[in-house]
């Protein structure tokens, strides 16, 4: 059995230039020309998936539709998520649509805290959500429909007071990262630290309120 691609090797694959990997997903998004338009495609990416077995999320809108593929009996990328995002990329030039990874993106909220076993209860029960893994840990909740954006919990080593516990974290197109950077530095942003970056650069606005910018590059 092959091994599971690497974030690397699906990013430099040629088949797949119009998807990103983001957070551990395969995400390719496509311009479309109306609504009729854009559900034709779904209708086609629907029948690629029930005839290779394997099923993405899609996110039809008025003038793009967005297509996520992760193994999810597995929890992580596979061959599988090649083949059908290669298949999709395939349906998409058929019908002549433009793709835009570039407008990929996906949001998380961290909030730091001392024991997270203390404060997770109660965001699961006011958000309505539910453990990242069946049986995990509420050490990292997300949306069931997966509309909203996941909420984990980061361990702080000491109280504090100075800083805001809550902060997002967008995880955006290995590619577009640098531009992004810029663009928020320029708009007043400052500068926390590039300590771990590539994997994530910390940003704050001019209150001090933090966004880390994320990408899959820099990992272990």
């Amino acid at each position: 059995m092959s091994p599971p691609p690497t974030a690397a090797e699906l990013s430099a694959d040629p088949e797949l230039a119009s998807w990103r990997v983001l957070l551990g997903r395969l995400a390719g998004r496509w311009r479309t020309d109306s609504f009729a338009q854009g559900a034709q495609f779904v209708a086609g990416v629907a029948a690629l998936a029930d005839h290779l077995d394997h099923h993405p999320d899609i996110d039809l809108r008025y003038r793009h539709v967005t297509v996520t593929t992760v193994s999810h009996d597995v929890g992580r990328l596979t061959r599988r998520d090649r083949r059908l995002a290669v298949a999709v990329a395939a349906l998409a030039d058929e019908l002549g649509l433009v793709a835009v990874p570039q407008e990929l993106s996906t949001l998380e909220i961290g909030l730091d805290v001392m024991v997270a076993a203390d404060v997770a209860p109660f965001w699961r029960a006011v958000l309505g959500y539910e453990p990242e893994t069946e049986g995990g840990e509420d050490d990292c909740l997300i949306d069931p429909a997966g509309r909203h954006a996941g909420l984990w919990f980061q361990q702080m080593e000491a109280p504090r007071t100075e800083r805001n516990r809550f902060h997002l974290d967008l995880t955006v197109p290995h590619d577009v990262v640098e531009e992004r950077l810029a663009a928020a530095l320029a708009a007043g942003g400052r500068l926390v630290t590039d300590e771990f970056a590539p994997a994530w650069w910390v940003l704050a606005d001019a209150e001090g309120n933090e966004v880390c910018l994320c990408t899959w590059q820099g990992r272990g």
